[in-house]
């Protein structure tokens, strides 16, 4: 039995391919098209899915939409009829979208995949919608190690929902209560970010990056003003200081008026106001995330916890939850936004439509998540011969003495190995990496081959087996979604003068003896390297552990600002040229930037991104 699950139309379509329960495949639209959080129909990520799996269309048995477009129109309706006749404008801008796309999907899926498969209609696999919120449920548990868990989905909103609760057990996904639209908590955060000067549903990772530079002094004034709080973590927004109900940006004058002034303008200096907002909306975040933890525990039992939603992407808030909690396990959906809704969607076709009975890995479902596609020998060689590229070609052993050494020599490599990463970390399939014990390496790699914002943090990647000698953790973190601090022990004492630095001056401070990834609150975000799962990657940290002493070392993702993870050859080999990247690897080959022929392009390249 062959599923096909999708999510798109709205932000980051991708596609995810299950075959007897077991996933098989799952890409992003991004990668292929390289239009970042591309929301078109994925037609490429399908293709990719197909041809990981060996088949055609015609070999699949259901396709599954990851929500229910009537249900969410009825919701758009609604809303509008409850403020009208203001958002007059916003209505009539969404209404030829939804007319000519949205609302007949069953029929535009149709004609799509008529066209990508190259067969009839009438050859078409049945066509399956699951809601939202119960697709991203699916996609936390049922992949997820845990034979019986409570499961909490948190988002800007799907239909109707914006936070939902589940029991589960087997393949039994139970809902048990729900937060309604206006009311959320991923829209919340999102009307921050636009406050602070970036990019809805692309910058709230950057508010979280942001937050530890600044102090919550606004805390309460949000909890006060913008919302009714209760005990168990439920809550309901004051609607007059928002405007995305009705308008066309987040928030309003009135928002303005009470904390001080207009929103920030993009790209313009971020000052302190706008860090301690970060920390503030951060805080008031992290304390909803654990009250609804709490009840959700004292309400279902289960010592298990999975999350999906874009909040469950908050791994300062995970690393919280996990250390304050009231749960034993945590288990989060590496693609926890609506990309792992694909996932979600056809997992519900195999358990709960079809009924099949659920089989639970000892680790996870996931694989890693490494579910995109990989790429042979005489592929990587004919798309390097047509840059000229100059490269050597080293056994697996030789390569990995070869990389730690460049690094240990402070050079910065980007890593290309295996099946791409599905959801948005790169995991050391499509990385950059050097060496976390170099304090010059967060700027450089920031400044000159990101080309990102200066206080932008960096994870850790680490032996798995060697966490607990680097960071506050006794556990898993596979991928990159729990926050942790650094060791006491490798902290470094600061002088006064470095306690007295505020906002991004704090940024020059060598905080520990693995400076790179470790932010200012002396926190990092882990990535725990694991044998099993990606043995080559864990064969290069084991190779700079034996040159170095040291397990740990700077991963970030193989791209630069505004640009998707790059997914072939052509785009790694494409991004190391246009950056001051050293050397790339792309599996056994070795390029040295030096040694390749020169870059002909222009910088005008970098206009044609769309910065995030």
């Amino acid at each position: 039995m062959k599923i096909l699950g999708l999510s798109g139309y709205y932000h980051d379509s991708a596609a995810a391919m299950v075959c007897d329960g077991e996933i098989v495949a799952a890409a992003q639209e991004e990668r292929f098209s390289r239009k970042k959080h591309d929301a078109r129909f994925p037609g490429n990520a399908i293709n990719s899915c197909l041809e990981q799996g060996g088949i055609s269309m015609r070999d699949i048995d259901h396709v599954v939409f990851y929500d229910k477009p009537m249900v969410k129109f009825e919701r758009l309706l609604e809303t509008y009829l409850t403020y009208a006749p203001k958002g007059f404008k916003s209505f009539v801008a969404a209404m030829p979208i939804w007319l000519k796309e949205k609302l007949y999907l069953k029929s535009t899926l149709k004609q799509e995949l008529t066209e990508l498969g190259s067969c009839d209609k009438k050859d078409l696999p049945k066509i399956l919608f699951a809601e939202h919120h119960q697709s991203h449920a699916a996609s936390a548990f049922f992949p997820s190690p845990f034979d019986d868990a409570a499961v909490l989905c948190l988002d800007g909103v799907g239909e109707w929902a914006t936070g939902s609760a589940w029991r589960a057990k087997g393949r039994d996904l139970t809902p048990l209560w729900e937060i309604d639209f206006p009311h959320s908590l991923g829209l919340l955060y999102s009307a921050f970010t636009y406050y602070c000067g970036f990019r809805v549903n692309s910058g709230e990772y950057k508010l979280m990056g942001l937050a530890p530079y600044g102090e919550p002094k606004y805390r309460d004034l949000i909890i006060d003003k913008l919302m009714d709080l209760k005990p168990d973590g439920s809550f309901r927004l004051d609607m007059d200081f928002f405007e995305y109900c009705t308008g066309l940006t987040m928030t309003n004058a009135r928002f303005d008026e009470l904390f001080g002034g207009p929103p920030r303008q993009a790209e313009s200096t971020i000052t302190q106001r706008e860090m301690d907002m970060a920390a503030s909306i951060q805080a008031v975040t992290e304390e909803i995330v654990l009250r609804l933890a709490r009840t959700l525990h004292a309400h279902c039992g289960s010592d298990n916890l999975c999350l999906a939603g874009g909040v469950a992407l908050n791994c300062v808030a995970n690393g919280r939850l996990l250390r304050e909690g009231p749960f034993e396990k945590i288990w989060i959906q590496p693609a926890a936004g609506d990309a792992g809704g694909a996932i979600g969607a056809a997992m519900v076709a195999w358990h709960q439509y079809l009924k099949k009975e659920r089989v639970t890995e000892p680790t996870d479902a996931m694989q890693g998540s490494y579910l995109g596609p990989a790429f042979d020998d005489s592929q990587i060689r004919r798309a390097l011969n047509e840059f000229k590229a100059v490269f050597e070609t080293y056994d697996d052993a030789s390569l990995f003495d070869r990389v730690a050494a460049l690094m240990q020599e402070g050079k910065v490599v980007g890593w290309f190995q295996g099946r791409m990463e599905f959801g948005p970390r790169a995991l050391g399939g499509r990385s950059i990496i050097g060496d976390a014990r170099n304090r010059d390496m967060q700027k450089v790699m920031n400044l000159k081959i990101k080309f990102r914002e200066s206080f932008r943090p960096f994870a850790p990647s680490v032996l798995a087996e060697r966490v607990q000698d680097y960071f506050e953790l006794d556990g898993p973190s596979p991928y990159m979604l729990i926050v942790a601090d650094v060791r006491e022990s490798l902290r470094r004492p600061l002088s006064d003068e470095d306690l007295g630095r505020g906002g991004l001056d704090r940024l020059t401070v060598a905080r520990s003896e693995i400076p790179a990834v470790t932010h200012v609150d002396n926190s990092a975000r882990i990535q725990t390297v694991h044998r099993e799962t990606n043995p080559r990657y864990w064969g290069l940290l084991k190779a700079f552990e034996k040159r170095t002493g040291c397990g740990v070392i700077v991963n970030t993702s193989f791209n630069v600002r505004g640009e998707p993870i790059v997914g072939t050859p052509e785009d790694a080999y494409r991004c190391f040229m246009r950056t001051e990247m050293d050397a790339l690897v792309i599996e056994n080959c070795l390029m040295l930037k030096d040694a390749q022929p020169e870059w002909g392009e222009s910088d005008d390249w970098r206009e044609s991104l769309e910065l995030d």
